[in-house]
């Protein structure tokens, strides 16, 4: 695999006895990379044949959300295109399912033929084992549906954005009454004058427009947790307990 091939010869890519500089050699694949459709019996589901090898011979991998898809860096490049239901990566093909409604593979299509051609002669893995998801946004089977959609338009949608200006974003919790969202600015983010720009006319905007449920979005500072906490450590010491009694489009 390319990735493979590049680890080996940082510099130099031996081929058809010429030494390649990587770039060059890049340029040729990118030039003899191709990729074909087929038809499934599923009308919602259509396969991408490049001319390359994804996964060793009779391997294959599904995801059905972009946080299933945290060690691959081209499905989760994948569930970025609005429409994209679920991802199965096989040794020579890859099996997209868009969702019901509105989205038609002639409007699906070049988005995804830019990004499999982008990754694919990028040298990235396709599968890295060691990318894991941060424990704000681990699948959780406490999590209502509500709280998994928030997540996972966090993962595939917000938070690259955010990375991609020096920043980072965690999702701290959901008030289902108000339907108020509390999230955590990090790193550039956090003291940057246009923040609260970013949270209410990107951030809020996005999870209002594809999750009704949703009315605010509020920034939780450091500060504010750690009150928070001591506000109820201190409640604890002095409410006795009875003994026996038991204890819920827009872009960026």
């Amino acid at each position: 695999m390319l990735a493979r091939i590049l680890a080996k010869s940082p510099r130099f890519i031996y081929l058809n006895g010429a030494n390649l500089t990587v770039p060059a050699f890049l340029r040729l694949l990118l030039r003899n990379l191709f990729i074909q459709t087929a038809e499934t019996p599923n009308e919602n589901a259509l396969k991408f044949l490049p001319s390359m090898n994804i996964l060793p011979e009779n391997e294959t991998r599904e995801f059905l959300s972009g946080r299933e898809a945290a060690a691959s860096p081209l499905a989760m490049k994948l569930f970025t295109v609005d429409g994209v239901k679920s991802i199965m990566l096989g040794s020579n093909f890859i099996t997209i399912e868009k969702s019901d409604g509105d989205f038609e593979w002639a409007l699906l299509k070049p988005e995804i033929f830019s990004i499999l051609t982008e990754l694919l002669t990028s040298g990235i893995p396709v599968i890295s084992e060691s990318s894991s998801l941060t424990n704000d946004m681990e699948i959780n089977e406490d999590d209502d549906e509500i709280v998994s959609m928030i997540k996972e338009l966090i993962f595939t949608r917000i938070r690259p954005a955010i990375q991609d200006d020096g920043g980072d974003i965690e999702f701290v919790s959901f008030e289902e009454d108000g339907g108020v969202v509390y999230l955590k600015l990090k790193g550039a983010c956090r003291s940057c004058d246009s923040s609260s720009v970013t949270l209410k006319n990107g951030i809020e905007s996005m999870l209002k427009y594809y999750i009704e449920e949703v009315q605010e979005v509020r920034p939780v500072d450091e500060p504010d947790l750690a009150e928070e906490a001591a506000v109820q450590f201190e409640e604890a010491k002095i409410i006795p307990k009875r003994r026996g009694e038991d204890v819920a489009p827009p872009s960026l």
